[in-house]
């Protein structure tokens, strides 16, 4: 027994020391400056731990095996830690479009779009884009992003005409087939001509997982009755996507009609979940008839999308001041804390939580808008709150908690993960926009 003891009390001696190490290792790291804008030297540590990192995520599965579905061209996993329990080998849907926004570039053009080919291609065999490449998540899908994946691709590597207008083309089943069906599997299109997220086993929290916002207190655990901000703004994009193709192909009569199509869907969600007194959408419960009560960051898709007036962008702006907080935005405002206590199910996707797929879009959205200052401000403090946990830990986060940036973030439904790819993949982005253009 004392030989035993002897060994414990070595190895947790030999743990402080390696802690002490790793502790000085991040202290030598760059401080954050809290009174000027970050420089290239700030962030050159973080960015390189993101480039050296990006092949612990690559994966390259050409064929099916039990639950992993093959697919023909490399792709990125979310994150990987040998030490973790929880592991990925799989793709995700909207996982992949946020990873690769640091890697629109010559040196990265084959694995960017090899992963929206697998995209397309998972469409082509299962008439549906899933939740991720296993057979298991084949009953739901993920938010769509995949007319704004194409476009990005096509515009950022010079792509044919050829190639886009058979990707639109996959684009376009995908939004009949999948996001405006109207029974089993696809019974997403309920009222009003406008969709909600869905799961083929009719359940309310997986198809809260669909919105990926698993958990939120958004849809109350009752996502099947809502028709989404987010997702509808999303099928706005397609739909001007769609016409925004056909008018590069010289099909002016089809970008009429999606024209039509996109505009009848811009009223419908001003009518049913416009705020004009909170200067915010809001999720709208088609089976009470009334829009929700939480205030979150879904409520800028609309603007990322282009489908908001000028008197709309303004409000919105105004409403920043819901979510800002010192390490970015979070995701609702601050709502009493009994509303985020919904069963038993912890909703990792509110406050105080910022993930950074949310900061983007707002932060695209701002910039579309021409509100260039408070773009840069979110910006700022989305990167030094990611900044001050790397510099601590040596390690970037799948979320943040961005009030107490020194804290962890709230847990949820699965382990927290580091790493992280659309961390990793969203700050890259935001250094070359924010820092390398400055």
């Amino acid at each position: 027994m004392d030989k035993i003891n002897t060994a414990k009390t070595k190895a947790r001696n030999v743990a402080k020391t390696q802690a002490k190490k790793v502790s000085k290792q991040t202290k030598k790291l760059l401080r954050i400056p809290t009174d000027r804008a970050l420089n290239g030297a700030d962030v050159s540590e973080a960015r390189q731990y993101i480039a050296d990192y990006w092949q612990k995520l690559e994966r390259l599965h050409q064929k099916d095996d039990e639950s992993l579905l093959g697919l023909p061209n490399p792709y990125l996993v979310p994150s990987y830690d040998e030490n973790a329990s929880f592991d990925y080998d799989e793709m995700y849907y909207w996982d992949s479009y946020f990873m690769v926004q640091g890697m629109f570039d010559e040196d990265h053009q084959v694995l960017v779009v090899g992963i929206l080919e697998n995209l397309l291609d998972l469409f082509r065999r299962f008439k549906v884009i899933p939740n991720a490449s296993r057979t298991y998540l084949m009953g739901r899908s993920q938010p769509p992003f995949l007319t704004t994946f194409i476009f990005d691709c096509y515009h950022a590597f010079n792509l044919s005409d050829e190639w886009l207008k058979d990707a639109i083309e996959v684009a376009k089943q995908e939004y009949e087939t999948v996001w405006t069906g109207v029974k089993k599997p696809n019974d997403r299109k309920v009222y009003q001509d406008l969709s909600r997220y869905y799961d083929i086993n009719m359940l309310h929290d997986l198809a809260e997982a669909e919105s990926g916002w698993d958990m939120t207190p958004r849809f109350n655990r009752k996502a099947l009755n809502y028709l989404p901000v987010d997702l509808n703004a999303l099928l706005y994009k397609y739909e001007t996507d769609f016409a925004k193709a056909a008018r590069i192909f010289g099909e002016k009569r089809e970008a009429a009609q999606w024209d039509v199509i996109a505009e009848a869907r811009k009223r419908t969600m001003n009518n049913l979940m416009w705020d004009n007194l909170r200067g915010l959408y809001y999720d709208y419960n088609f089976v009470r008839q009334k829009r929700g009560n939480v205030s979150s960051l879904a409520a800028f898709f609309p603007m990322w999308a282009g489908m908001v007036t000028d008197e709309q962008a303004a409000a919105l702006v105004k409403s920043l001041r819901k979510f800002e907080n010192k390490g970015g935005m979070a995701t609702t405002d601050a709502l009493p804390i009994g509303q985020y206590v919904l069963g038993s199910m912890p909703t990792q996707w509110a406050y105080p939580n910022g993930w950074a797929p949310l900061q983007y879009v707002v932060i695209k959205a701002l910039e579309r808008y021409g509100y260039h200052k408070e773009a840069k401000r979110i910006a700022s403090k989305w990167l030094k709150g990611n900044l001050q946990w790397f510099n601590n830990y040596g390690v970037f986060l799948e979320k943040y908690n961005v009030v107490s940036p020194d804290k962890p973030p709230v847990k949820g439904v699965y382990p927290s993960q580091t790493g992280f790819g659309w961390t990793n993949g969203v700050f890259e982005r935001l250094c070359r926009d924010y820092i390398d253009k400055s």
